[in-house]
C-alpha cells in the first residue's frame, strides 16, 4: 500500500531517518512530497490528493476551515525554534542578547531567511525593533521549499535563519544556535489527514510511528523538541 504523504522541510532529516524503517516494518510505501508551507498551501487549495500532510499547526487549522484536513486528525510532532548560521569558517558573531542580535544583523552586509514561517516572523521582529527597513535592503530571501543553508554556504548570505533542525547539520556552514530567549518564536509542526485521504488509516499507522519515543530521540538528534 502506498501512503502519499505532503510534508515542509522543517521535520525532513528526521523524517528520512525514520520512514525507511516504518516501511520495513509496515510493508507500506511513503511516497513524499517535499514543499514549503506556502506551496502546500497552494497544491491542497488546487486539489491534490494526499494521504497526510505535515506542516506547522498554524496552517493545518487553516486548511481544517478551508475543509482540506480533518478535524480533530492534526496530532503534534514536534517543536522548533529559529536558528542562526553563518559560513563554515567565518568569524562567529555574538548573538547572545537582543541587543547584540540586532547589531550583529545591522552588521553582516546580506541576511538570509526564507519565505516559510520563520522568514515571516524574523520580518515582524526586524520591523519591531526598529531595524526592518535597514534589513530589507540587504535580505535574500529563498523560495517556498527551499532552505536558507547553501546560500550562506556559497556567501550570498553573510548570516542567515531558518529553523534549527534545517540548518543545524547544513553543509558549508556553522551554526552559531538559537535566536536569544526573549526573541525566539517556536513553530509546531503536525501530521494532519486530508479530507477524501485514500489512505487515511495507512497514513494513521505513520503517524503512531512518528510519534514513538524512540522516534522522538531521532527527532531531538535532528534539533526538533518534542513533548
Amino acid at each position: 500500500m502506498e501512503i502519499k504523504v505532503l510534508s515542509s522541510l522543517a521535520t525532513r532529516e528526521a523524517y528520512l531517518e525514520l520512514v525507511p524503517q516504518f516501511e520495513r516494518s509496515s510493508g507500506h510505501k511513503v511516497t513524499t512530497t517535499w514543499a514549503g508551507t506556502t506551496d502546500i498551501m497552494k497544491r491542497m487549495a488546487a486539489g491534490e490528493i494526499y494521504d497526510l500532510v505535515v506542516s506547522s499547526s498554524k496552517s493545518l487549522d487553516d486548511l481544517i476551515k478551508q475543509g482540506k484536513i480533518v478535524a480533530g486528525s492534526p496530532v503534534v510532532l514536534a517543536k522548533c525554534g529559529i536558528g542562526i548560521a553563518v559560513k563554515a569558517g567565518a568569524p562567529r558573531p555574538d548573538v547572545g542578547s537582543p541587543e547584540a542580535f540586532k547589531q550583529a544583523v545591522l552588521a553582516a552586509k546580506t541576511v538570509g531567511y526564507s519565505t516559510g514561517p520563520s522568514g515571516v516572523y524574523l520580518a515582524g521582529l526586524f520591523e519591531r525593533m526598529g531595524i526592518g527597513e535597514a534589513v530589507k535592503a540587504k535580505t535574500r530571501q529563498v523560495p517556498s521549499g527551499m532552505t536558507v543553508g547553501p546560500i550562506i554556504a556559497s556567501g550570498e548570505a553573510e548570516i542567515g535563519f531558518q529553523q534549527v533542525s534545517e540548518l543545524a547539520h547544513g553543509d558549508g556552514i556553522d551554526y552559531i544556535g538559537p535566536l536569544p530567549a526573549p526573541l525566539q518564536n517556536i513553530t509546531v509542526f503536525s501530521a494532519g489527514i486530508p479530507t477524501g485521504a485514500p489512505q487515511p488509516a495507512a497514513a494513521k499507522m505513520l503517524v503512531a510511528f512518528l510519534t514513538t519515543s524512540a522516534a522522538g530521540s531521532v527527532m531531538k538528534k535532528h534539533g526538533l523538541e518534542t513533548a
